[in-house]
């Protein structure tokens, strides 16, 4: 493992969430919002009404300049994030995860513990100096955030589909000659 568990799941949440919003748009109902909240395993407080999905969408964009800037501007970023939402570190221990930070209240609003969240966990990403396991899509079509947390940096595609439709490409170009 190259981050412990509750970094490891803001960091893929903080991608899905980034990649959302690549055509197709695949947050934009309440339902498709639960489902991130259950799929990442966010506690605490959740709305599931229109108002908390708009202010989602709304992160989308700084969450994508986060996960793909340099070092130095992701710095910048965190630090102003962190700051602007007041985020005060603790230790929890909840559900099925032992000790963890977080760094808002349990009843703030789920926006604003998804951006603190992604801060936190891009505060270990810089400390490590391993922001390249964060990048875009080898897809020359494509602009998707791509998260690699494989031992051998080998993720080159945001998903399976594109993954494949290069497989493709190289295949038939090879057949080809």
């Amino acid at each position: 493992m190259v981050f412990s568990h509750d970094v490891e799941l803001a960091l893929q949440a903080a991608t899905v969430l980034a990649n959302s919003a690549l055509e197709p748009d695949t947050l934009t109902t309440v339902a498709d919002l639960s489902q991130v909240f259950v799929d990442f395993d966010y506690s605490g407080r959740h709305d599931a009404d229109a108002a908390e999905l708009e202010a989602v969408r709304g992160l989308r964009g700084e969450l994508r300049e986060l996960l793909t800037a340099s070092r130095e501007e992701a710095v910048g970023l965190v630090n102003t994030m962190l700051a602007e939402e007041r985020a005060v570190p603790r230790l929890m221990r909840h559900d099925r995860f032992d000790w963890h930070l977080h760094a808002v209240a349990d009843d703030d609003p789920l926006p604003k513990r998804i951006r603190v969240e992604t801060a936190m966990a891009m505060v270990d990403v810089i400390r490590a100096d391993e922001l390249s396991r964060l990048g875009t899509c080898a897809d020359d079509e494509c602009d998707g955030v791509v998260l690699d947390l494989s031992r051998n940096r080998s993720r080159r595609f945001c998903s399976t589909t594109c993954g494949n439709r290069n497989a493709v490409a190289a295949y038939r170009a090879r057949q080809s000659q």
